[in-house]
Formats: structure tokens, sequence, C-alpha cells
């Protein structure tokens, strides 16, 4: 599929300025525990050394081109993805009061398409009203689960809100979904979502998955462990068993959640030898449990704080990029400001994987 952007791929802007005082830190580490030469990394032949060796059928690896064709990360391995389900996940007013013209799926796409993304996801009714308009413009990814939050009390809880079928009628090229691992109903989630992408891979389709952490006894003494790379780097190998073509992870924070929080196995290396306390050894512990790097690792950019937006987005690449990982899914931070700025933001990203100067760790 051709770039979505024509233009010359010129860098605007200046990491080192975004990183601050941290700049030197994230840009020169280098990791010893999991040396990047143990590691798959990311690159323009993804498909021929990685799913043209698996089981993924032909019309599958065709639609993953079309995902690592598209946009102006076009053929360097990386992807850059937008993601717009906040509607469901957290509420239309809470999502798009500050933006309400994203009420349109119409200006999702466009913002994914001005600003040179890979592809689009957003919700099944949100992607089958403007099918017609975008499919062949722009990869679109159906995200059919959700933790819809009307219910009162709240009960988190990931439900099909779609079948396969109906992102394929669509003409998706992909379908995501979101398992909370720990969670009393992850075991019904992990078979819901194991069918629906064995179903998807079927009809031709990839598989996005959203590996989340959700239990409240993963909070300990005031830490969130949700956020433990150990903890989170499991959840990335439960989604890689049940064939996530990628797998999409919140950026750890911390480690040694197995030992906080007292259960399950772990091993005594992986805080002593594998990894550090720096946060591109964290990630890397992440990225090493998707089958060393076959299967790409893209970090959420998070909650939209306003004026620090930009900064963090970059940060966070370059901590994905130097950890071996695959790109950023970048929703909020983009969406919930004017088109103009979004595409800003999101070019920023993306400029962070097209600097060759920004290496892997």
């Amino acid at each position: 599929m051709p770039r979505a952007v024509e233009e010359e791929l010129t860098l605007t802007i200046d990491v080192e300025s975004l990183l601050g005082d941290d700049a030197k830190d994230l840009l020169s580490h280098r990791c010893v525990g999991i040396p990047k030469e143990s590691l798959t990394l990311p690159g323009a032949n993804v498909l021929d050394e990685i799913f043209a060796l698996s089981d993924r059928s032909p019309q599958v690896l065709r639609s993953l081109a079309s995902l690592y064709g598209n946009g102006r990360l076009a053929n360097t391995g990386y992807i850059s993805i937008l993601p717009v389900d906040q509607g469901i996940e957290h509420s239309g007013a809470a999502s798009f009061a500050k933006a309400p013209q994203y009420f349109d799926p119409a200006a999702i796409c466009d913002l994914a398409i001005e600003a040179g993304c890979s592809a689009v996801t957003t919700t099944l009714g949100g992607l089958g009203i403007v099918a017609r308009r975008y499919s062949h413009r722009i990869p679109m990814i159906v995200k059919i689960n959700h933790n819809e939050l009307l219910t009162y009390p709240a009960n988190p809880d990931q439900v099909m809100f779609g079948q396969v079928r109906q992102a394929w009628d669509l003409g998706a090229a992909g379908i995501g979904a979101t398992i909370y691992f720990g969670s009393e109903q992850s075991t019904r989630q992990i078979q819901e979502v194991s069918h629906a992408f064995a179903e998807a891979h079927r009809l031709g389709m990839f598989t996005v998955l959203w590996c989340y952490l959700r239990n409240n006894a993963f909070k300990v003494d005031g830490v969130d462990y949700h956020l433990s790379a150990d903890l989170s780097g499991q959840a990335n190998h439960l989604g890689v068993t049940i064939e996530a073509d990628i797998i999409k992870q919140k950026l750890p924070e911390n480690n040694g959640g197995y030992i906080k929080v007292g259960f399950g196995k772990t091993d005594p290396l992986v805080y002593s030898d594998l990894t550090t306390d720096h946060p591109i050894d964290l990630t890397r512990w992440q990225v090493v449990n998707c089958y060393n790097g076959r299967i790409g690792l893209i970090n959420s950019g998070g909650e939209s704080k306003g004026a620090t937006d930009l900064a963090e987005a970059v940060r966070t690449a370059v901590i994905n990029k130097r950890a071996g990982g695959s790109g950023l899914i970048v929703g909020r931070k983009a969406f919930q400001r004017p088109r103009n700025q979004g595409v800003e933001l999101l070019n920023a990203i993306q400029d962070v994987y097209l600097d060759t100067s920004i290496d892997v760790a």
C-alpha cells in the first residue's frame, strides 16, 4: 500500500530538548542483561523474515503488508496506530468533550490519514459507518471487545461488542481485543479472544492484543504493580501464545510485582542479571516476552495531560524503540486537541522511529 503522506520525510523535532535532563541517559544507555543481538528487531523484511515462516496464511500476510507498508513509517518495520475506542472504554464525554468533532468517525480517520499513521482502530460501529469511504485508504482495525462504564456499580470486564465476521465484512485489515490478565474474568476473556483471533486468521485478518493487567491485589503499599515489568511481561507472553500478531502494552514503571504481591513463579535472575531499574531495560523485558521480538511490541501513549504531551510521547517512543519495540499506539494525546496539533504530535512520534541516530540499545 502506498504511503498516506507523500511529502518528503523530514525530521522536525529536537529529541534531546524534549527529553530534557533524561536525554543523555535515554539516548546512550546500553542493555547488558539482554543484548540487542539476541533479539529479532524491527526492519523492512519483517514479513519475509518472521510472518512468512509462521502458520499465518497468505491472506493474513497481505493484511499485515497493508499495515507495515502504509503511512510515514512504511517499510521500516515500525508502526504508528491511532486508536480511538475511549468513547466506549471511558465514555464519549470524557473522550471527546475537548474536541467534539471526534464524535464523528470520519474525523478520526481523517486525522490518522493526515498524520501518516500505519492504521486506525476504533469500534465496530465507528468503522462500519464510514467503511466504504475509508477502508481502501487506510488499514482499519476493529476493536471487538470493550469495558463499558455505564453499569453501576462499576464491574470492569471486557465483553464482546461485535463479531469477527462483521469486521471482515466492512473491509478491516485486522481486529483488536483486550484481555484483563489477572482479573476474575481473565479465563473467559482468554478463551473468547483466542477463538476470535483464530477466526480472524482464517478470514485473512491480523490480530492486535491489548495485554492489560487488572487486579486490586496488584497494588501493594501504595505502589501500582499493574505497571511492573515482570507481570506485564508475562501478560505479553500469554498474549503471543494465542497468536496475537502485535502486542499492545503500557510502558513499565517498576519491577518485582511477583515478589511484592507474593504469588506465581519467577526467577531471581530476572531482577539480578536480566533487568535493571532503567526504563529501557524494563521495556526490553516486555519485548523478550514477545518471543524475543518476533512479535512486535507497541507501547501505549497514555492519557492526555496537556502541555507535557509532546515530551511524554517522544520519551515513550525513544524508550520503546531503543528497547527493541515496534512502535506506539497513541490516541488521547492526539485527538483531544485541534487536528493540526494532533498531526504534529503523531508526526513527532514517527520521527523518532525515522531517526537513524536513535538506535536499539
